[in-house]
């Protein structure tokens, strides 16, 4: 040890034997600060840590610390769950009056409110990052879906940063948060290794996610996504991603209501079973044998349309339809 190294360190020592005399004297006349509370603002994300005063108490023994910060969901705050499925309009569901049995979301919608004017922008990448920012689908840069993304504005494929994703509002105002099934807001050229990984689930406000990235998959042999890690599913010749996903949302969920029973969870299931390929179990297809679906979509439609109690599910009818644009440029 050199005769600089020796001199600081025992400087250093006297200090800390000094400090004691020259401190005793304010710490007498010192008491404990009272514990703040201080009221959680949440206008901004991520939610500040409050600053408490600095504590001038000398013995740590009679220090008070401050309460640990924690982002808790306000009271009462409710779990949510939204599935969205593709392909499917009213006149499919039975809780809209349609040919496919739904006792479920019928008893859902009994006990609830029914909607007729979601905006959808017709096809899949669009309507899912508007839903998931409400935001325009064009200010998220989804003019159509991301396999056929441009480098025109809006239509990138890319969410900008400026965009808050729903999930990450949730998950920065105290919910957990999970998403299963389809994603389809991710850029083509995004999903490798390498990324850029902004916008893959879990960068986009999701604590969990399973599923396939991407506008569809083989529904026995996906591919499939824990996270940001490609696993392969289950060596079962029974398997079908549609009970996958199933399981895996109702186990998680499970595991958050018994570690955190009052936390709060927002999930995001977003099957990919009504989509193409159409990968239908042979026990589901049965279960419609010698139905009258096989008549015809045009034939279910008018059956649809001619009942009463659904009438208010359709736009009102005008005396004179709308006129198609006239074409100006060249054919």
């Amino acid at each position: 040890m050199t005769q600089k190294t020796v001199t600081i360190a025992v400087g250093l020592s006297l200090s800390l034997m000094l400090t004691p005399l020259t401190s005793g004297s304010v710490a007498a006349q010192t008491t404990a600060p009272a514990r703040l509370v201080f009221p959680t603002d949440r206008a901004v994300l991520p939610i500040p840590e409050p600053q408490y005063p600095h504590s001038t108490v000398f013995d740590v023994r009679d220090a008070t610390p401050p309460p640990r910060f924690e982002v808790k969901a306000p009271a009462q705050a409710p779990n949510v769950l939204i599935v969205l499925i593709d392909d499917m309009g009213f006149g499919q569901s039975s809780a809209f009056g349609g040919p496919i049995h739904m006792p479920t979301v019928e008893q859902l919608a009994n006990n609830g409110l029914r909607y007729n004017e979601f905006h959808t922008t017709a096809l899949c990448s669009p309507t899912r990052t508007a839903l998931l920012s409400g935001r325009n689908h064009h200010m998220n840069n989804m003019g159509s879906i991301t396999e056929t993304a441009t480098a025109f504005p809006g239509q990138t494929g890319q969410r900008p940063n400026s965009v808050a994703p729903l999930a990450e509002m949730l998950r920065l105002n105290g919910y957990s948060t999970a998403a299963f099934g389809k994603s389809h807001e991710t850029a083509a050229w995004e999903v490798s290794p390498s990324g850029p990984t902004d916008r893959w689930p879990t960068r986009s406000g999701f604590d969990k996610f399973y599923g396939f990235i991407g506008g569809e998959t083989n529904q026995w042999a996906p591919l499939l996504y824990d996270g940001m890690n490609q696993v392969e599913p289950p060596r079962d010749p029974n398997y079908h991603f549609m009970t996958d996903m199933t399981n895996q949302a109702i186990d998680w969920m499970q595991y958050q209501k018994s570690l955190t029973p009052d936390k709060p969870f927002f999930i995001y299931f977003a099957p990919g079973a009504t989509h193409a390929p159409h990968h239908v179990p042979k026990e589901w297809i049965a279960k419609y044998k010698g139905n009258s679906i096989k008549a015809g979509t045009r034939c279910v439609r008018r059956r649809w349309r001619g009942r009463s109690s659904w009438a208010w599910c359709l736009p009102v009818p005008s005396s004179r339809p709308n006129p198609k644009p006239s074409r100006t440029g060249p054919r």
